[in-house]
């Protein structure tokens, strides 16, 4: 392990026993803060989180509709190692589609702390121009990420009407280990096939949107450093 990955994860370990031992965002911020990580850090940081988590249920499926494709075209073999292998691959989905989802809330939670602490502050400028400026920033950045989080939010909103007929399949067959359910299910491929694409494409769009959001954070955090 290198010095600087075991410094990132002490940190990170340091943060949460301090939210957890407080129950409060104000202990947790603060003491990311003495480490150098303000609010806007800490959003990218969830940010990225959620992205990858994006990306990794963006595979889950995709492996999901391969195992069902080949149960479904069955023509030898082990029946029942297909049917493991689609199960495991049904749970690891489930698995991805709630990390996703608190992934979601952490980047809504620190947004909301990061603007509301942005809009207090607004109050300390002396200088009218440079508040005024802050407070275009402020609104441009805010409406940013509520797009973000609404893509991201949508996307996760067709997890569930997708997980439940797959549920429901993959409960089928576990009883019905034969060629007439194979049958029964290769009627329906089509339709499977298409509900999860969907849901893929609508994935993959935010784990562009969340790219492109992250990018500009990277370029406005460059243009701070310039600035100062």
């Amino acid at each position: 392990m290198s010095p600087r990955l075991s410094t990132t994860r002490a940190l990170t370990l340091i943060a949460l026993t301090a939210f957890a031992l407080a129950g409060c965002d104000s202990i947790y911020y603060k003491t990311m803060k003495k480490f150098g990580w303000e609010k806007r850090d800490i959003l990218v940081k969830k940010v990225q989180e959620a992205r990858g988590a994006q990306a990794d249920a963006q595979k889950e499926f995709k492996t999901t509709l391969e195992r069902f494709r080949e149960i479904v075209a069955f023509h030898g073999g082990s029946l029942e190692d297909k049917y493991n292998k689609l199960n495991d691959a049904l749970q690891r989905s489930e698995d991805r589609a709630k990390k996703v989802d608190d992934r979601i809330k952490a980047v809504r939670e620190v947004s909301g702390d990061l603007f509301k602490e942005w809009q207090n502050e607004l109050g300390k400028y002396s200088d009218r121009g440079m508040r005024q400026e802050s407070e275009r920033q402020l609104r441009e950045t805010k409406a940013r990420t509520e797009t973000l989080i609404q893509g991201m939010a949508r996307a996760q909103k067709r997890v569930e009407p997708v997980l439940k007929p797959l549920r429901d399949r993959v409960l089928f067959l576990k009883h019905n280990l034969n060629a007439r359910a194979m049958g029964a299910l290769s009627k329906e491929l089509d339709g499977v096939t298409a509900e999860v694409d969907a849901l893929v494409e609508d994935l993959q769009k935010s784990v562009a949107e969340a790219d492109a959001f992250l990018a500009e954070m990277e370029q406005a955090k460059k243009a701070d450093t310039t600035e100062r």
